[in-house]
């Protein structure tokens, strides 16, 4: 089985281009989503929440008060150690997903993750793909698609890693400034690269 990260910023299109590879046939991990089901499900990680944020990060219902979380991790300038309480967690979910793809025989793993390459490049990755754009591009896309201001979006970028450090770790960089048909149709082509 052949295991691919994908990474680049926000608006970069990497969630397109894991999509376009998940109708092809790929198994598509996406980070942010697992994470927030363990958030939810993995009673190890509430626990490490409600220790580190207080009872106040689920409502009564037992879901996760996303608000108040934000607040606290990102506004108080705790975001690291949130990070340290989630990511192992989606890092071990992760390992199983990969061991429970290879028993289905399947051709193509990929985990798609904005912080693929936080502490450089990972191990056992075959392939580590990102997408980048234009900050003009990403801007407006994110605007579109979120409802977001163009400034709140260039704040977050700046946030994230330089896209220098990411390139230096990429085997493929997919240039995103077009439309979204020449996305897919890079997205297929390296689909191909990638299984061939």
């Amino acid at each position: 089985m052949i295991i691919t990260g994908i990474t680049g910023g926000i608006g970069s299109g990497k969630t397109t281009v894991a999509k376009v590879w998940q109708e092809l046939g790929a198994y598509v991990m996406f980070a942010d989503e697992v994470a927030k089901n363990l958030m939810v499900s993995d009673e190890k990680v509430r626990s490490q929440l409600i220790d580190a944020f207080g009872t106040d990060v689920y409502k009564p219902d037992g879901s996760l008060n996303r608000e108040y979380l934000a607040q606290e991790a990102f506004q108080k300038g705790r975001v690291e150690e949130l990070n340290g309480i989630v990511h192992p967690a989606v890092y071990r979910r992760g390992a199983e997903l990969i061991e429970e793809q290879k028993a289905k025989g399947t051709r193509l793993f990929v985990k798609e993750a904005a912080l693929l390459l936080k502490n450089g490049r990972p191990d056992g990755f075959d392939f580590i793909v990102m997408c980048e754009a234009d900050e003009e591009a990403r801007v407006s896309r994110v605007t579109e698609r979120d409802g977001s201001q163009p400034e709140d979006v260039k704040q977050r970028m700046a946030k994230q890693q330089n896209p220098e450090e990411l390139r230096a770790h990429a085997d493929i960089i997919i240039t995103n400034n077009g439309n979204l048909e020449e996305l897919r149709e890079k997205a297929k082509a390296v689909y191909n690269q990638m299984i061939s």
